[in-house]
């Protein structure tokens, strides 16, 4: 099994970098209220959802899930940030949408019913495109105003009902920071279940008009030589990955 324990944006491990186990749940659970507990049989994952972690006893820690991910192995990020994401689901997955009924657990998926007009609910996923633009030996980096100032990264947003992830591009960097790109060139992807986004990464090349930002949104925008670019996301990410040539 694949025991995880989860508060918020958090995961709690052992001081000892040893794997959890069943009992670490009992001693964890014992001195800290839950808000959930499930089990995912397709995965092998049981995971306990925490709502304070504030009585974690001497021999467990709790580090962010953005710093699990960057020193942790490909299967155990997809075992955490699947955990998280379907966490965050349940928390908000409580009632039918179409009747108003209290859902139930399915029996054999992992997904909701609803008892009283069979309607079932899956786990959402919100697609979202993540871009780095060039400019001759240039890239374009933007402080965002929603997340931590000191921080530059790559062009990102939603996909938008009826678009496609490329038109998605155009339209974000648009709208942010004002200008137009040319040869959209697919790179890799990445969940990023803070709640559910699957983040698509991409690069463009810069086509025509000046920086003009999207006062709401972006707090700076500049051109960047990539040998020489202020405080960027950390590594793991997508967006360090793109920064870094690394895909």
């Amino acid at each position: 099994m694949h025991p995880v324990i989860i508060f918020e944006r958090e995961i709690i491990l052992r001081r000892d970098n040893g794997q959890l186990a069943k009992a670490d749940f009992e001693a964890v659970k014992n001195q800290n209220p839950v808000e959930r507990y499930f089990e995912e049989k397709s995965t092998d994952m049981q995971v306990l959802v925490l709502l304070s972690k504030d009585k974690l006893p001497d021999e467990y820690q709790s580090i962010t899930l953005r710093d699990y991910f960057a020193s942790h192995s490909e299967e155990e990020n997809f075992i955490a940030f699947r955990a998280r994401a379907l966490a965050s689901w349940y928390k908000d997955t409580v009632f039918c949408s179409l009747c108003g009924t209290k859902l139930k657990s399915h029996d054999r998926l992992t997904a909701m019913t609803c008892p009283s007009c069979g309607k079932t609910v899956f786990p959402r996923i919100s697609p979202c495109i993540i871009v780095l633009v060039y400019k001759d030996n240039k890239i374009l980096l933007a402080r965002h105003v929603q997340r931590n100032q000191d921080i530059y990264a790559c062009i990102a947003g939603f996909i938008e009902a009826g678009e496609s992830a490329e038109e998605a591009v155009k339209r974000e960097i648009k709208e942010e920071v004002g200008i137009n790109v040319k040869n959209i060139q697919y790179k890799g992807s990445q969940s990023w279940p803070f709640p559910d986004q699957l983040m698509l990464g991409y690069t463009a090349e810069y086509e025509s008009g000046d920086i003009v930002l999207q006062k709401e949104e972006i707090a700076d925008a500049q051109w960047f030589d990539p040998d020489n670019c202020p405080a960027s996301p950390k590594p793991g990410s997508i967006a360090y990955r793109l920064i870094h040539g690394e895909i």
